[in-house]
């Protein structure tokens, strides 16, 4: 009869329905422990379209398919051609991504602390998740990238520190560390993904299920606009006109930069009010979140 392993060593068993739950701790667990060892006390989180590119890689695509297809040859072409063009203009969300991300890390590197603050942290993939940790790498910071891992999905970029980069099987537990440690989240055009991420924030601060004051900032009025328009939830009762503060809006990295610099040094930056440790029904963790 051969050994039988210990069942913490038994891969079988660690990869069975039974385990599941094994796994779920496991995925909260180890991240927390790499990030105490890492010294991470908060994050700022970045969402966006991993479809949007550098200026430089839309600028050669575009060069290639002029090269390839010319102008004016077939409808077809002309509509190709016309997606490389867009892909160039859309690739300024990259570049302001990723000087967002500098100067915000630059900034949280010379604050005194003896943990790292603010870290800028991203879903791990290509696009504006790229720039983002490609701009904090930029300034010499720590970056994060929570990666979730799916059929056909590209790896992690390769801009995230080393020790910080987290391969997911379990979106709610992405989710809760994208959520956790974040006291800020920065929303660049996106998709699907982008709006469940942070509809979902929407929802925990609305309803006050988070404990810490969270600043959430679409950046891209152009896009965004037409998208998010809250005014006709207001008027048919669904939030109130409260609800739509909850929503910061900037253009530029600078003045995105100065909207998060205001608000991390406002609420996370100072020791509580009396008010805020009285506050009743809260528990409060060292990261702010509710326990």
């Amino acid at each position: 009869m051969g050994s039988q392993p210990k069942a913490y060593l038994d891969h079988t068993f660690l990869k069975s329905e039974d385990a599941r739950p094994i796994r779920i701790l496991a995925e909260y667990l180890e991240p927390q422990r790499r990030f105490k060892h890492q010294n991470i006390q908060d994050t700022v989180v970045f969402f966006g379209s991993a479809r949007i590119h550098s200026r430089e890689a839309a600028q050669n695509a575009l060069e290639e398919l002029m090269k390839v297809h010319g102008v004016g040859s077939t409808r077809e072409v002309d509509e190709i051609v016309a997606r490389g063009r867009r892909a160039v203009e859309w690739s300024r969300y990259y570049e302001d991504a990723r000087e967002l991300a500098r100067l915000l890390t630059d900034w949280a590197s010379g604050l005194d602390s003896t943990h790292h603050r603010f870290v800028v942290t991203s879903g791990g993939g290509p696009g504006i998740m790229e720039a983002a940790n490609r701009g904090a790498a930029d300034a010499g910071g720590k970056t994060i990238g929570l990666n979730i891992s799916l059929p056909l999905e590209q790896g992690p970029n390769p801009y995230i520190t080393d020790g910080l980069h987290f391969e997911f099987h379990y979106f709610f537990m992405r989710k809760f560390w994208f959520a956790y440690l974040a006291k800020a989240l920065v929303i660049f055009p996106g998709g699907f993904g982008t709006l469940d991420e942070m509809f979902e924030i929407l929802t925990l601060m609305q309803t006050e299920k988070l404990a810490k004051q969270i600043q959430i900032l679409l950046y891209g009025s152009e896009y965004w606009d037409p998208i998010l328009n809250m005014k006709p939830l207001v008027e048919w009762g669904a939030i109130t006109a409260k609800d739509v503060d909850l929503l910061a809006r900037a253009d530029t990295p600078e003045s995105a930069f100065d909207l998060l610099k205001e608000h991390l040094t406002k609420y996370h930056l100072k020791p509580p009010s009396v008010q805020e440790m009285k506050a009743p029904g809260i528990a409060k963790t060292r990261s702010g979140a509710q326990s």
